[in-house]
């Protein structure tokens, strides 16, 4: 397990207070609690949105708030901590199944280091585009991803994949291994995409996404890697000279689902875990459509602000994936059904 910085031993201490407010408002045990009010806190990393406006994941976090509270009558409030104003987004897993806060729009490598097997939604050039992301959810390795998770303590309400970009402070851009110039430094997240690029000659400056503004402003980074989502809320245009688009094909697809502890749904009444799971559940649509045009919308945005726009063509596409495939053995050989789960994850269809 990871260390928790400083900022993230806040929610440890709280993690009492939390325990005894549940009880205090009566969330009953294992799927026959009472009807009194019931409080559950959502954390993301994202800016703050509204229903209607703002990172598409942050959106639908305020759906999911706005559908749950109408269908409950009340009975069941979501609190919602944007932005890392809570727990830092990489210890986001931590505090869920320690009871400190219920749930989260997780990018789910991030508790890799407490669970190495959630990395396999994370896996260098596993996943090219959006149609083979969406067809995870019904395949063989979407019910051994949910099996898994619910394994460690977390279930998963909403399917969510983001597509990942390249952006370069300076410079032509990458589209394929062979741009890569060696002793420039990148960010990007996932414990076997950093070992990809460490591979082939980058140097790794690892933050969260929301960092990767100073990185780049004060040349800590040469380029970064993250989902297009994150390039357009965290205003990289502003720093970076190219940017490569997801629209085409990407190394990098992060899966990024709304969560929620299992102990914490399992003190729901069956009442209110039919509405909790039903809202998830109405907002998968929006999850997989928001995404990609998310990523056609971010193009355009980095575009119209002077960035040199750039594309992974389907013969780079498989130079990536070449330089992936050694990742892909060693995660099969070092972690616990690793070579399963890389057997069913390159079944799925990319179409």
């Amino acid at each position: 397990m990871r260390t928790l910085s400083e900022a993230g031993k806040a929610w440890k201490i709280a993690a009492t207070v939390v325990l005894v407010t549940v009880l205090a408002v009566g969330c009953g045990g294992a799927g026959g609690g009472s009807a009194e009010q019931v409080t559950l806190r959502l954390t993301h990393q994202w800016p703050k949105a509204t229903p209607q406006e703002g990172d598409f994941r942050a959106v639908l976090a305020e759906r999911f708030k706005k559908q749950v509270e109408q269908e409950t009558n009340g009975q069941v409030k979501i609190e919602i901590a944007p932005a890392e104003s809570l727990v830092p987004a990489d210890e986001q897993y931590e505090s869920i199944t320690q009871g400190a806060t219920d749930m989260s729009v997780f990018p789910l490598d991030y508790g890799a280091g407490s669970v190495p097997a959630f990395s396999i939604t994370l896996m260098p050039a596993m996943v090219s585009n959006h149609a083979q992301a969406q067809n995870y959810q019904d395949a063989e390795i979407g019910k051994e991803v949910e099996k898994l998770t619910e394994e460690n303590d977390i279930k998963i309400l909403t399917w969510i994949w983001n597509a990942g970009a390249i952006g370069v402070r300076k410079g032509d851009p990458i589209t394929s291994p062979d741009d890569v110039q060696e002793g420039t430094t990148t960010r990007a997240a996932g414990v076997q995409v950093e070992a990809l690029l460490e591979s082939i000659g980058l140097g790794i400056s690892s933050m969260p996404s929301s960092e990767i503004y100073n990185g780049m402003q004060t040349g800590t980074l040469d380029s970064a890697i993250t989902s297009a989502s994150s390039f357009s809320s965290y205003r990289l245009y502003e720093q970076v000279e190219s940017y490569t688009s997801p629209t085409e094909n990407t190394f990098w697809f992060m899966f990024e689902p709304l969560i929620i502890g299992t102990k914490q749904f399992e003190e729901l009444t069956p009442e209110q875990q039919d509405i909790v799971e039903k809202a998830g559940q109405d907002l998968q649509e929006y999850a997989y459509t928001a995404s990609e045009q998310d990523d056609m919308r971010v193009e355009k945005q980095f575009e119209n602000n002077g960035v040199t726009i750039a594309k992974i063509n389907d013969a780079d596409f498989e130079k990536w994936q070449q330089v992936s495939e050694p990742i892909w053995d060693d995660f099969a050989k070092e972690i616990e059904g690793g070579q399963k789960l890389v057997d069913l994850a390159k079944e799925v269809p990319a179409q």
